[in-house]
């Protein structure tokens, strides 16, 4: 039988002097392997094609973590001095994708900026001082310390009793790297709270819209999923998902 197809969606970047369509191996990889799905990678590229182009080929959406922040005039917000970098090719096309996936019943999976993403797709709005705002916990590591050991800046997050992932991982707290400087401000309509650290802010969420489920998470499950069994049931339940399964045995 053949495998799912995951759609992954890419970040316009710069490699060398060119622009270039791109997404981290590990996404990919942790997709693939943990999901047992196939993928294809869909460019940030509005101009070129349209999410309705792509969208009733694929059974699932993965929208990865980014260097990028959504620009917050896509939540209603003008704000001058909020933090780049932007990717507004990749604003455009989620946005799209998103409502494209769900207009077709097919799920959406999110992972930090994807997190964010989702949450504005319905309705919500995002902070941008999570890591700085001295009465939270810090959500980013210190600016000083390796892109390895950013990963392991770690706090507790608490699973919603009778949530999917408390459900899926039999667990009512787990620990979770901790690499964004955004997160939720107001929680977008009809997303249920999965997951909260201790200062409150919301660290993953669920929905289900026109019978696809949707579930996102702000930490980063594609990171060494190998050596984590906690951040492999993130991607056995997006294969689940992806195949019309429930995503908890």
């Amino acid at each position: 039988m053949a495998r799912p197809v995951a759609g992954i969606i890419c970040c316009t970047r710069t490699v060398g002097i060119e622009p270039a369509q791109a997404v981290m191996n590990r996404y990919v990889a942790s997709a693939m392997a943990y999901s047992d799905a196939a993928a294809l990678l869909i460019p940030s590229m509005p101009e070129h094609m349209r999410a309705s182009d792509v969208a009733g080929r694929l059974d699932g959406l993965l929208l990865t973590g980014s260097p990028s922040n959504l620009d917050p005039a896509v939540y209603g917000e003008a704000a001058d001095d909020a933090p780049g970098p932007f990717d507004p090719a990749r604003d455009s096309m989620t946005r799209d994708l998103i409502r494209a996936m769900l207009d077709l019943g097919r799920p959406v999976f999110g992972i930090c900026r994807g997190f964010q993403e989702l949450n504005v797709a319905f309705g919500g709005t995002l902070r941008r001082d999570v890591s700085e705002n001295s009465d939270l916990l810090m959500h980013h590591a210190p600016e000083d310390v390796g892109f390895n050991e950013m990963f392991d800046h770690v706090h507790d997050v608490a699973l919603t009793p009778g949530g999917v992932l408390a459900a899926a991982l039999g667990e009512d707290r787990i620990r979770v790297n901790s690499v964004h400087f955004q997160g939720v401000s107001r929680l977008g309509d009809g997303l249920n709270v999965e997951a909260q650290a201790d200062d409150g802010v919301v660290e993953a969420f669920s929905a289900r819209v026109n019978a696809a489920p949707v579930l996102a998470v702000q930490w980063h499950p594609e990171w060494r999923t190998g050596a984590n069994p906690q951040s492999q049931v993130f991607f056995n339940v997006f294969g689940r998902a992806l195949r019309g399964e429930p995503l908890v045995r």
